[in-house]
């Protein structure tokens, strides 16, 4: 019986201890397309597996809006959240206020690309793991190129062209709602992205160069807005200048457009049950200014980053881990068509099954532009804004992109300084 008691007494301590260990996790995610469903998944797994519990803060599918709110929040040392989903270029400027992942990670980053974990490393320091990378391409319905004997268009100008006959003749049959081509012209990050892939692909530089020179300001970037601006109410609607990432898609998803530009996530989707263009489109790398200049895409991708100030730093490490993972990743590219950061998953052939186009994507991230984060650092978020608000007021009409970038060059004058 004295046995007896002392092997319960032992078992109540060991269970306490288990409970004690066990922490209240909060994860910060946007919720962009079907993200918040997805982690949800793996937070309850997660939690299963290591007797944790996470709560979903879920965030604004804006990501410049996300970064202002967590701005915030670091700033004022919030211990509420203890993990961030982070965009890709936010590194440099929120290192501060994460922990330092190198030690932690040091069995797992060599499974990822390089370019990516260098991308998330700021003077040493490993800020963030990454869960997903992002480049965008051009998605165009082929059963629309196919009935009317177009093929894919390689440049901007063939992509106007195409889009406003197959838009008219489609209209002249009773399509009367239908769009040559959809993007993102609202005032946010997204047009950044957008804008940087014209002004790159027509030979027009990237804002701000690796050596840290302002390169905004010439002809061929002058041109390569001007020429989105000529796109605006003739084969994209007007309404295009407050579209983010998730009213193009509704537009495209509804076989209301027969170009769109958008990252893969929106692949799977638009293959869905509910879509009305399942298995009635392509993707193909974004079109260049001429046949000589490269195909741009803008470098995307999200991550996670264990918040400084959170009082579960272990268990938040092990999160981040978990959601980072082959296993979560592959997941990540059956479910939402989210290229993995893991080199041999691309090579997997469940993967290549249910994502045919996810093999032939992985060239056009290797060669994708990245935003001049690295250079501009904490000013990066600064940058943006102004690059993005210069490109909004050309395709809104108010000034001529010659006079908008003029200014623009003067602005990060001004805010470069002496020195990024």
């Amino acid at each position: 019986m004295t046995l007896l008691l002392k092997t319960l007494t032992i078992c109540a301590v060991l269970g306490a201890a288990d409970l004690a260990a066990a922490a209240e996790l909060s994860l910060a995610a946007n919720t962009t397309g079907k993200n918040v469903n997805f982690m949800r998944e793996q937070l309850d797994k997660f939690e299963k597996q290591t007797g944790h519990k996470v709560n979903l803060v879920t965030m604004p599918p804006s990501s410049s809006e996300q970064f202002s709110q967590y701005r915030l929040w670091l700033a004022a040392g919030n211990k509420d959240v203890d993990v961030y989903q982070t965009d890709v270029i936010w590194a440099p400027q929120l290192a501060d206020q994460f922990i330092d992942l190198t030690e932690a990670a040091k069995d797992v980053v060599g499974d990822h690309f390089p370019s990516i974990i260098q991308s998330q490393t700021v003077n040493g320091k490993l800020v963030a793991l990454p869960i997903f990378t992002d480049a965008p391409a051009l998605y165009y319905r082929k059963d629309l190129l196919e009935k009317y004997g177009k093929t894919p268009p390689k440049t901007w100008d063939e992509l106007a062209a195409t889009a406003k006959e197959i838009q008219d003749k489609e209209r002249e049959a009773g399509h009367a709602d239908i769009w040559g081509y959809v993007f993102q012209a609202n005032a946010y990050e997204g047009l950044t992205c957008n804008a940087l892939e014209w002004i790159k692909s027509s030979g027009g530089g990237q804002i701000v160069e690796t050596d840290g020179s302002i390169s905004v300001n010439n002809e061929k970037a002058a041109a390569a807005i001007e020429r989105a601006k000529g796109w605006i109410g003739t084969i994209a609607p007007e309404g295009v200048l407050a579209y983010q990432e998730e009213e193009s898609r509704g537009v495209w998803q509804t076989g209301k457009a027969v170009f769109m530009r958008n990252w893969p996530y929106a692949y799977a989707l638009g293959n869905g049950g509910d879509s009305a263009v399942k298995g009635k489109f392509e993707v193909m790398p974004l079109p260049t200014a001429s046949a000589g200049e490269q195909p741009s895409s803008t470098l995307g991708g999200w991550n996670l980053a264990v918040s400084k100030y959170s009082e579960d730093q272990q268990a938040a490490i092990e999160l981040v881990k978990f959601l980072s993972s082959k296993e979560v990743q592959k997941q990540r590219a059956l479910q939402l068509s989210q290229l993995p950061t893991i080199a041999s998953l691309y090579d997997d052939p469940e993967v290549a099954a249910a994502q045919p186009f996810m093999p032939n994507w992985k060239p056009i991230f290797q060669s994708a532009v990245p935003r001049p984060s690295a250079v501009a650092k904490v000013k990066y978020n600064e940058v943006s804004s102004k690059f993005w608000s210069a490109v909004h007021n050309t395709l809104s009409g108010d000034g001529t992109a010659a006079e908008n970038l003029e200014l623009l060059e003067v602005d990060l004058t001004e805010l470069k300084g002496d020195s990024w």
